[in-house]
């Protein structure tokens, strides 16, 4: 992941970052069933959603462990 896309990230709000785990989380559902289906075109896409999910997951975990000073 590029820095600009993880900056990105830690830029929005937890609801949105909410929002956006279980975009991708559907769509990691979707590719778990295509593949099964033998019908994905990509394999590696189901670890390119794992991964994604988790970077929106421990960005959402940071901003829950640290109070935000200013």
């Amino acid at each position: 992941m590029k820095a600009k896309e993880l900056k990105a990230l830690k830029e929005q709000t937890v609801d949105e970052l909410k929002r956006r785990a279980d975009e991708l989380r559907r769509e990691y559902l979707g590719a778990r069933l295509q593949h099964a289906g033998q019908q994905l075109k990509n394999p590696l896409k189901l670890r390119q959603l794992r991964r994604a999910i988790a970077r929106v997951l421990t960005v959402i975990n940071e901003k829950s462990r640290k109070p935000e000073v200013k």
